[in-house]
Parts: C-alpha cells; sequence; structure tokens
C-alpha cells in the first residue's frame, strides 16, 4: 500500500503542487523558481510512485522530458507561447498523439499508431508537454451495457483515489482520476453523454464539456459525431479556462466546429484572469429531484447539494427550482440513435487505419470473441446490436436523433426563458451532477456491473449544449466520496458557464486531495 509520503501528494522544492494553479506555475517557472523540465520530471516520479495503485496512466509519452526541455528553452529565447508553456497533460486514449498508440483501450487498435488529433495540435502550440495517455472505459463505455468504468483491455482498470475500491465513472476515468491524483496538471477527456462530467465529479474535479462544435474532434476515436465532444478535466477552474483558451478553434475537416456563429464570445482568458461572471444577482434555475430520484440518492449526497444551493444564494444568487421537461423521450431517443451511429462513426474511423488493423464494427466483434482478455469480465453485446440494427442514415433512426435534439434544446431553451423580461431568464440550470460511485465489480465475476442510480448529463449532452461540474462536498462512507454540482447552460455560452462554475468554486471550495484510502468503509 502506498506510503503517506506518496499518497500527500506531489511536492517540488518543498511546495505542494495540488492546490497550484497554471497561472502560479508560470509565475514560479517565470520567476525561476521551477522549470518545466522539473515540473514534468517531478509528474512522472508521481506517477511512477502512485499510479501502480490508481491505474489511471495508459502510456507515458518517452518525450515528455524532450519536450519540457524544448519549452525552457522557447520560453528562454522568445517567451511562453501560449497559456501552457510547460504545463503536463494526459490525453485520454481515445485521442490521437505521434509516437503513442491510439487504442480507445481495446487491444484490437494495439497497434494504431496515429497522428496528432487536431486538439493535440493546438495544446502543442499552446506549448503543453503531452505526458502519456490515460486509461479510459474501453470504447467509451460503449461495447457493453455491463460494462465497468475505468476498464479497458490494453489499461486494466483505473481506481478511484479518493477511495481505491471504487468506481472513477467513465469514460473519461483516466483522466479525472489522473488529475485528481496529481498525476498531470491538467487532462483531455471526451464525451458522449456523461463521460467527462462524471469522472470529474467522482473524483473531485472541474469538468468541461463544451458546445458541440466549440473543440475540433478531427483524430479522436468516435462514438457519435451527432454528440461526441472533448473537454479538459482540471483541479482549478482556471485550469481548465486555460486549456479552452487552448482547444477553441475552428476546423475545415470538423464540420461542427465551422457552425459557430461569427460572434460567440470565446474569452475563457477573462475567466482565467478572474473577470468572468459573478454569483451576486444572477439567477439560476437548480434542477430539483422527483421523488423517485430523491429515494434513490443518498441523503448524505442531497445534503451536500443543498448546501450548494444555499451557498450560491449566500453569495447573492436567485436559485428557482426547475424541472427540464421531457427527459424520458429524449434518453429514448438517444438510446435508439447511439447504435446506429457509431457503426457509422466508428467504420468510417477504422477506414483510414493502417493496413492490418481492424477496418470495421464487425472486425472488432471478431477480434473480441478471440482474444482472451477482451471479454473476460463483460460482453460486447452493444457491438452486435449495433452491427445488426438499422442504419444511421434509416428514417427511423434519423427521426429519433432529429426529435431527441430537438427536445433537448427546447428543455434546456424554455428553462432559461423564464419571460416575460430578459431579467427573468435563468443565467444556467444547476444540477447535481451525480451520486457517489459504487464498489468496483463485473458482470462476469460478480453479477452486476457498479451502478449509477442518478445522473443529469443528457440534456446537455443530446442539446450539444455546453456543461460544467465544480465539487460541491463529499458523501458516501465517512464523507470521503466527492460530490459534485453541474453548470448547464444556452449553445455557445460556454465562457458565462465556465465564469459561473469558477465563481461557485471560488465561493465553496469545496475540494481536498485525494488520500488514496484502500476503501471508504
Amino acid at each position: 500500500m502506498l506510503a503517506a509520503a506518496q499518497a500527500a501528494g506531489l511536492v517540488v522544492s518543498d511546495v505542494d503542487l495540488d492546490p497550484l494553479t497554471v497561472p502560479e506555475l508560470q509565475h514560479r517557472i517565470e520567476a525561476g523558481d521551477l522549470t518545466a523540465e522539473g515540473l514534468t520530471a517531478a509528474y512522472l516520479q508521481r506517477i511512477r510512485d502512485v499510479d501502480p495503485e490508481v491505474g489511471a496512466v495508459l502510456a507515458l509519452d518517452p518525450t515528455a522530458l524532450e519536450q519540457a526541455r524544448a519549452s525552457d528553452a522557447h520560453r528562454a529565447a522568445h517567451g511562453a507561447r501560449g497559456p501552457l508553456e510547460g504545463v503536463p497533460v494526459l490525453l485520454k486514449d481515445n485521442i490521437g498523439s505521434a509516437g503513442l498508440p491510439t487504442t480507445a483501450g481495446s487491444r484490437a487498435l494495439a497497434g494504431n499508431l496515429a497522428p496528432d488529433a487536431s486538439l493535440v495540435a493546438q495544446l502543442r502550440a499552446a506549448g503543453a508537454v503531452v505526458i502519456g495517455k490515460a486509461n479510459l472505459s474501453e470504447w467509451a463505455n460503449f461495447r457493453s451495457t455491463s460494462s465497468t468504468s475505468g476498464w479497458s483491455g490494453v489499461g486494466g482498470q483505473t481506481r478511484n483515489p479518493y477511495a481505491l475500491d471504487r468506481d472513477p465513472c467513465g469514460s473519461s476515468s483516466g483522466s479525472g482520476a489522473g488529475v485528481a491524483a496529481s498525476l498531470a496538471q491538467l487532462a483531455i477527456g471526451t464525451e458522449t453523454d456523461g463521460s467527462i462530467v462524471c469522472p470529474a465529479a467522482t473524483n473531485g474535479v472541474v469538468g468541461v464539456k463544451p458546445t458541440l462544435g466549440m473543440v475540433s474532434r478531427t483524430g479522436v476515436v468516435p462514438l457519435s459525431l451527432e454528440q461526441d465532444t472533448a473537454g479538459p478535466l482540471a483541479r482549478h477552474a482556471v485550469d481548465a479556462a486555460l486549456a479552452m483558451e487552448a482547444l477553441d478553434s475552428t476546423d475545415a475537416a470538423d464540420p461542427a466546429t465551422l457552425e459557430r456563429p461569427a460572434d460567440v464570445d470565446t474569452s475563457f482568458g477573462r475567466v482565467a484572469e478572474g473577470n468572468g461572471p459573478s454569483l451576486a444577482g444572477a439567477r439560476f434555475g437548480y434542477w430539483t429531484l422527483t421523488a423517485e430520484q430523491s429515494a434513490a440518492v443518498d441523503d448524505r449526497t442531497e445534503a451536500v447539494y443543498a448546501s450548494a444551493v444555499a451557498a450560491m444564494q449566500a453569495a447573492g444568487a436567485v436559485l428557482v427550482p426547475v424541472q427540464l421537461p421531457d427527459q424520458d423521450a429524449v434518453g429514448a431517443g438517444e438510446g435508439l440513435a447511439l447504435g446506429p451511429e457509431f457503426e457509422r462513426d466508428v467504420n468510417a474511423y477504422l477506414g483510414g487505419l493502417a493496413p492490418g488493423l481492424p477496418k470495421t464494427l464487425d472486425d472488432l466483434i471478431a477480434f473480441n470473441a478471440a482474444d482472451p482478455v477482451e471479454l473476460s469480465l463483460f460482453g460486447q453485446e452493444t457491438f452486435t446490436d449495433a452491427a445488426s440494427g438499422p442504419a444511421a442514415g434509416s428514417p427511423q433512426i434519423a427521426t429519433a436523433r432529429a426529435d431527441a435534439r430537438r427536445l433537448a434544446r427546447a428543455s434546456i431553451d424554455t428553462t432559461l426563458a423564464q419571460g416575460p423580461g430578459d431579467d427573468d431568464d435563468l443565467a444556467a440550470v444547476v444540477s447535481l451532477t451525480g451520486t457517489p460511485p459504487d464498489l468496483i465489480s463485473y458482470q462476469n465475476t460478480d453479477g452486476e456491473p457498479p451502478a449509477f442510480v442518478y445522473a443529469s448529463s443528457t440534456p446537455a449532452a443530446v442539446a450539444g449544449y455546453p456543461a460544467v461540474t465544480v465539487p460541491a462536498g463529499f458523501a458516501g462512507p465517512a464523507d470521503v466520496l466527492p460530490v459534485g454540482i453541474t453548470f448547464t447552460g444556452a449553445q455557445w455560452d460556454d465562457v458565462e458557464v465556465l465564469g459561473y462554475a469558477a465563481a461557485f468554486e471560488a465561493a465553496v471550495d469545496a475540494r481536498r486531495a485525494p488520500r488514496l484510502l484502500p476503501t471508504a468503509g
């Protein structure tokens, strides 16, 4: 088991880096108290010391120290290239990164040496040091309805650093756990529905799911391009804002990014500078739990949510109880559409890979059936259903997608537009991100996978609207498991939504570093 010194945190030059933000790190580097090489070396040592217990890092980039030295040299000669100069970053392993396999956690793609995804090129241009790949729930948790979050055939099981016997949620499991355990300053995850906000909340960090089209998906292994997006996970909202400043882009190869209106606010830097919106005087809807949901959510988690609402009110915000309509229909339409869309989009991705790699979903199914590891803990019925079901372009699926998107957008838009005047509208909807994680378990050995009994990610995911989760407190046994709340906003309102989340973080300061407990009790 980990020594107390290892569990305590990442210390460089007698300074604990866990609470330090990217701007504070930049200040220390500029002052000569720290170098990018020293910072990167410290994170690499932390990974060697701690990750055998957490399992968040799937692969290390052998060029990480070389990248860091180049960062120091560029800073000395020309100044910083961007807001992430010298900052170590982990990438979810469905994001292409030159020199490392991009596997989506699947042994079938162990030889997939893909080039940098567009977003990785942007991170490098902003000065970031890519230190490695984060483990994920294999195929973004879309191989089986009984999959276990944080497990992949390539990376094994990622564990929650707050209690190592607990599920880290997914599918950006290693991204959330890795940042929480101070294995990197930042991580990039991806979300189709919940895959950024759930692991962020469950691991006690900030997670940003941007508006669909705010960040390029070129070079990212898809689940469904109707919903997929990439975004940052960070211990601090300011760091997430600087990551978004680097990631925000248009990309001719990703049509969703070309749909952005010319007047969209992309001033994430002002949030990082502390010039974002204030809670004082702002109006928010807080998504109340139904009687059925309340019965499923434990009392302590509900108390954390109530305390978050009260803290916002104490900071001068106005909170209005709301219920987003038509969520059963939204979920049903999403459920119908995702399988056919996955087959369409993954086949397009696989078709562009090098010879010798799988070219179709059918190839993946056949590989898994013959592999000794892939189906050892749970099956692949989601794959087989997608392969045998209707096509994404069929009238049934096209209608299901269109209806789900329309209802999801309307549920958010009408809730925000309280009327009759603009002053009556809501800035965002606040919700409980989800419930604390269950014990890690597997269908084939334990009978059932872990269950998350409540989540609020679907409206923003299906609508393609921004959502940001931020730590709100702790629940579960001995109050050691993190609980987050989510701010959901209007399409393209990403800066304001992240700004309100940052204001909440500053008001509540709920996060505390994980202690890598063997169990929560």
